[in-house]
């Protein structure tokens, strides 16, 4: 049985500068729509490109004394640069500077003229140059590009012109009758009342600058830059010498692209579909803008953010992390740097990272690293199956949707119910008790098929990430190969012999590093100056006043993960959540815990105690114990995180 094909595409950017993080975002969602549908067995074809004609580029090779071909070479050597760092896996990637484009795009002018659609007459009016844009005086915004806001001037050159307002009607009854063609709804609702306010003649051709694809019956003329970019969608697939390609995957199913560009989209290019006979979209899709710290990108601001340096810093993973979880597609959503790191440190390392290294490290420690024989299911292991089960089902609802935030919660869920999972088992004491090896072989195997599952969900997402869990648990095969079926439960060959775990995601420390403190009683020592003790305390208990205590900000904080302090007998490294708010402790309770036995506790921070630096790690806090003789217990309350001890 054939493949249903699914053929999706992003703008072709415009390589007048380099890309910024806004470009990044629409075409990592892009991505993990295709290698989603992948996944689910479709035939893809994936779409991207730069669109390098037009006044703006000439002007700008100008002021470089270079030719415009220079220009946009470096520029778009530079965008394939970028993808291929961001793990984007497009099946193309269109230049309008190629041959095959140039010969689309004279043959669609020559198609759309000769059946009367075109026509030669003169141009006076205004024209956006950045923009590349005609516009109505009754268009204007203060006088200015209702898009971009910049000046407008007044051109007249003798022009060739599409008869676009011939089928305004029938584009118009088309939106109308099919309204899953233009999303969100909010976008159709504006290209609605925009065609409602009279659709004017579009000029497709300048003489007043040279770099352009000639106008083929009269090449004194530039065929218009738009005209020519929205015919990219079809070069690729066989428009002019491929039919059965081409009858494959076209109509596009979805076109994604930026809310400022859903009017050419929507428009004109399927007004001339129209006049080529040829069947529209099944879909214009047009997604938010970026904002970083709340601010729109602005070179002036001096705010626009490469992405390739974030990649260098973070990992291409952790970005497309951010963006797609953080930004619900379809509204404008905020960048910011903090807001990532938290990310990093509380998704990634934590929760994610945290469950895979405490899986393979419990597997190679109490089995030599080899899944033992599986026994039957008790009720708390089926809990964790049922609950994989629906994170499944409701995965492919989402991402059918193109719900990909909503899509990346839903799995972080169930991450998070696998790390409860191991709380509820404790498969630390199950390890030190043979009479519980069945359980515990039972616990280690349900852990790592929730982490296989886990793998092939985050796959579309987080491609290199899901790779490394796949090899860190031994499977066999390509994730990338692997059919979204597959996360069915069960699919875990016993006997497995897991690898021993690396770390997918370093915290980052965020806060600059103090003197290194060598040992604990004479920080405790250090930190506690401040703290009045009463004179009256005759028998030295160091009594203190309320307002002494009223001093120490104590919360409630739930333990995340917890390891050794490399080269101490006595110290972990412990992380908490506060609320939100990931910190990292070094506790000096090692002899009185396994690091596995702490995860999951709810503890008692004192939370505004000086930062300080311990056998090189940053010590945010301290952790209040009970201890007697011997025996040390950490303080633990049944209260949510952030609760304030009193």
């Amino acid at each position: 049985m054939e493949k249903k094909s699914f053929y999706i595409t992003t703008p072709i950017y415009y390589p007048s500068a380099k890309l910024h993080i806004g470009h990044a975002y629409c075409t990592t969602i892009a991505d993990a729509i295709a290698r989603y549908k992948r996944l689910s067995g479709f035939d893809v074809f994936f779409l991207t490109g730069s669109d390098e004609h037009g006044q703006k580029i000439q002007q700008k090779a100008e002021e470089a004394g270079i030719t415009p071909i220079e220009y946009v070479d470096k520029i778009v050597a530079g965008f394939q640069d970028l993808w291929k760092r961001l793990n984007i896996s497009h099946d193309d990637f269109i230049r309008t500077t190629q041959k095959r484009h140039n010969d689309v795009v004279q043959e669609i002018f020559r198609r759309i003229y000769d059946k009367g659609d075109i026509y030669k007459g003169e141009y006076k009016g205004l024209y956006c140059t950045p923009c590349e844009s005609f516009w109505l005086e009754r268009q204007l915004v203060d006088g200015k590009c209702p898009d971009c806001g910049r000046p407008v001037k007044e051109v007249s050159e003798e022009a060739y012109f599409f008869k676009i307002s011939k089928y305004a009607d029938r584009l118009l009854k088309y939106i109308e009758e099919n309204p899953d063609f233009i999303q969100p709804v909010s976008r159709r609702n504006e290209m609605i009342n925009f065609i409602k306010q009279g659709l004017e003649d579009l000029c497709i051709s300048r003489t007043s600058f040279s770099w352009g694809i000639p106008v083929p019956i009269d090449e004194k003329h530039v065929i218009y830059v738009w005209f020519d970019a929205l015919s990219n969608y079809l070069t690729p697939i066989g428009f002019l010498d491929d039919q059965e390609r081409f009858n494959k995957y076209w109509p596009a199913d979805l076109h994604l692209v930026g809310k400022e560009i859903v009017r050419f989209h929507t428009i004109i290019w399927p007004i001339i579909l129209m006049a080529l006979d040829l069947p529209l979209p099944q879909k214009v899709y047009g997604h938010g803008w970026l904002i970083v710290d709340g601010d729109k990108m602005s070179k002036s601001k001096g705010n626009v953010v490469d992405p390739v340096g974030l990649i260098e810093e973070f990992g291409a993973d952790a970005i497309r992390y951010f963006l797609l979880r953080e930004i619900n597609l379809g509204q404008d959503g905020n960048f910011s740097r903090d807001a990532l790191i938290s990310r990093i440190n509380s998704d990634l390392a934590n929760d994610l990272g945290n469950l895979l290294h405490r899986t393979l490290n419990m597997i190679g420690k109490f089995n030599n690293g080899v899944l033992g024989e599986l026994s039957a299911v008790r009720p708390v292991d089926q809990n964790l199956i049922d609950e994989a089960e629906k994170t499944v089902n409701e995965y492919k609802k989402l991402m059918d949707n193109m719900e990909l935030s909503d899509t990346i919660k839903l799995v972080w869920m169930f991450i998070s119910r696998t790390n409860k999972y191991v709380d509820e088992t404790m498969p630390w004491a199950l390890g030190k008790d043979e009479t519980k090896k069945d359980e515990l072989n039972r616990v280690l195997y349900d852990l790592v098929e929730s982490l296989r599952i886990i793998s092939i969900l985050i796959f579309p997402f987080m491609p290199t990430t899901a790779e490394k869990i796949w090899q860190q648990l031994n499977l066999t095969g390509k994730i990338s190969e692997i059919n979204i079926a597959e996360t069915a439960w069960g699919g875990l060959p016993q006997g497995l012999h897991v690898n021993k775990p690396q770390q997918l995601f370093p915290r980052i420390e965020i806060e600059k590093e103090q003197e290194e403190i060598k040992n604990i009683p004479e920080t405790k020592k250090q930190n506690n100056k401040n703290v009045k003790v009463s004179q009256d305390d005759k028998d030295g208990a160091g009594m203190i006043t309320i307002d002494d205590f009223s001093k120490l900000d104590l919360r409630v904080v739930e333990i995340k993960a917890a390891e050794p302090v490399p080269k101490t007998e006595k110290l972990l490294k412990i992380t908490v959540d506060l609320d939100g708010e990931v910190r990292t402790v070094v506790s000096g309770i090692a002899k009185f815990y396994q690091p596995e036995e702490l995860v999951g506790k709810h503890v008692v921070l004192v939370a505004n105690l000086k930062p300080v630096k311990l056998r090189g790690v940053m010590s945010h806090g301290m952790l209040l114990a009970a201890s007697k003789d011997d025996a040390l217990k950490v303080v633990e309350v049944d209260m949510p995180t952030g609760s304030r001890v009193k």
